[in-house]
């Protein structure tokens, strides 16, 4: 099987747009992700896969911790920061829980320890123990077969 093929494959599945971050030191560590889920309510663990590549992968392992901050629809530019498609001008704006980073005005964020890792292919699944969480509304920003996206409700007669 092709790796186009299947990475083409991957990409009709319509996702929403995360930045991972993680702090070592006092110098802040992000990158844009869609590979994201919840694991288990009870206790609460969520999962994301970092390519054994990304230098975001031993960030993670130093620290122990690592955000998940879901994006809503007007952070497009800062998912293209992080995903080294085009430089923010103006810098990235960052709150700090419990010493985590958190991108600043997220629709979501999820604050986790590292509870769990496993290497698998060529990409490392890290395990968050979920131990801080924030919402507000929106809409989220999308991203599908390569493209990003606005979230769209169905109305239902």
């Amino acid at each position: 099987m092709d790796d186009r093929v299947f990475r083409n494959t991957m990409g009709k599945f319509a996702t929403g747009v995360t930045v991972i971050t993680t702090k070592v030191g006092e110098d802040v560590h992000g990158m844009t992700a869609n590979a994201f889920m919840s694991v288990s309510l009870d206790p609460k663990l969520i999962t994301i896969s970092i390519d054994n590549k990304a230098n975001m992968l031993e960030k993670i392992k130093s620290s122990g911790q690592f955000a998940v901050s879901i994006l809503g629809e007007e952070q497009q530019d800062i998912s293209m920061h992080f995903a080294g498609q085009k430089k923010k001008e103006d810098g990235i704006d960052f709150d700090l829980v419990h010493n985590v980073p958190i991108v600043r005005d997220a629709l979501a964020t999820v604050v986790c320890d590292v509870h769990d890792s496993h290497v698998v292919g060529d990409h490392t699944l890290f395990i968050g123990k979920v131990f801080e969480i924030s919402l507000r509304d929106g809409n989220p920003l999308t991203f599908y077969q390569g493209k990003y996206g606005n979230y769209a409700p169905v109305e239902y007669a």
